[in-house]
């Protein structure tokens, strides 16, 4: 099988690793000075450094052609940009044959209307015509270049699109679950970078597992209550891309969302934070569209907004926890499916 990624960060050059030991991969870079060095080195030294491409990996620039025209000789296109170049990738691929498949999660910022869109919403905008979907799911770049079992979810309306990624990435180290769910799965996706930074507060304040535990349950209910409104499956939210997700950067020692939190619960400022880091964490720039399009919905979700307060310090992490808590008496309800 011939796999095109395109993007070159470190999830990108991740799949492209665990895939290249069995079928041919090409892994796109942008920039040319960046393909170059990874091509002489066989190691994305920037953003994955110390993890050596298969041989079944050949690395391109721009100078091999557009996106375009190096889809049409591949089966599958994983597109791996963040959220933010999705939609360009997207249109320039619109007329593509081939399946396509993005990796990036969140609600993209706001084009033409006061909230941002899903994957699946940019693509019904730029490529309707499109064979699409998203690969998602609990997983850490670092870890799925190691070779360490990772469960992933192929979520596609599209079955040539959930066939191609379960042939191109189901192995001995990688299961890939298919799912229908485009909305619910992307939702999952979208929301549990932003819970994240409120778990990592909550483990930098010490405040114990009990309310740690209590904070990851009440989050997924905000993002399946979301998830509902914008057309998904209830059970969807138990899987790998709900729970699944959300468990795993929320607690996971190598989420940087996570640690975020951490690092405001030390007295860190949110520039402080984010340049300690080296990398971008996700959470930080989607908490604000999560909001916004929960708002627009009319869906409560408190959590969310308490680390937009965080993040935009209206709030400092002792008064956001009390925030938290000192909200009234109210029934444990997640609105059942439609």
């Amino acid at each position: 099988m011939d796999i095109l990624v395109l993007g070159a960060g470190a999830w990108g050059t991740a799949l492209a690793i665990s895939a290249g030991g069995r079928h041919r991969v090409t892994l796109w870079a942008r920039d040319a000075a960046q393909a170059a060095a990874i091509a002489q080195a066989r190691e994305n030294a920037h953003y994955l450094p110390g993890f050596r491409l298969p041989a079944g990996v050949s690395v391109a620039g721009p100078g091999a052609g557009t996106p375009a025209l190096l889809a049409e000789r591949h089966d599958l296109v994983i597109v791996a940009t963040p959220m933010a170049g999705l939609r360009g990738m997207l249109a320039g691929l619109r007329d593509c044959s081939r399946p396509v498949a993005w990796l990036c999660k969140g609600f993209e910022a706001p084009q033409n209307q006061p909230f941002g869109l899903l994957g699946h919403e940019v693509r019904a905008e730029v490529a309707p015509q499109l064979a699409a979907g998203v690969l998602s799911g609990p997983s850490f770049a670092q870890e799925v270049a190691q070779g360490r079992p990772t469960a992933l979810v192929a979520a596609s309306d599209a079955e040539v699109v959930r066939d191609a990624l379960v042939a191109a990435f189901h192995g001995p180290a990688m299961r890939i679950y298919a799912n229908e769910d485009l909305p619910g799965v992307e939702v999952g996706g979208a929301v549990k970078n932003v819970l994240a930074i409120a778990t990592g507060l909550c483990d930098g304040l010490a405040l114990g597992l009990n309310a740690r535990a209590a904070l990851i349950t009440r989050g997924l209910a905000e993002i399946t209550r979301l998830g509902l409104a914008l057309g998904a499956r209830a059970e969807t939210f138990m899987g790998l891309s709900g729970l699944g997700d959300l468990v795993l950067t929320a607690t996971g020692d190598l989420s940087r969302n996570r640690r975020v939190g951490l690092l405001l619960a030390e007295g860190r400022t949110l520039e402080q934070a984010l340049e300690s880091l080296g990398h971008v964490a996700e959470g930080v720039y989607s908490a604000r569209t999560v909001v916004a399009r929960a708002h627009h919905l009319g869906v409560h979700m408190p959590i969310a907004q308490a680390v937009v307060d965080l993040l935009d310090a209206r709030l400092a992490p002792a008064q956001a926890v009390a925030l938290l808590m000192g909200r009234d008496p109210a029934s444990e309800n997640i609105p059942p499916a439609a």
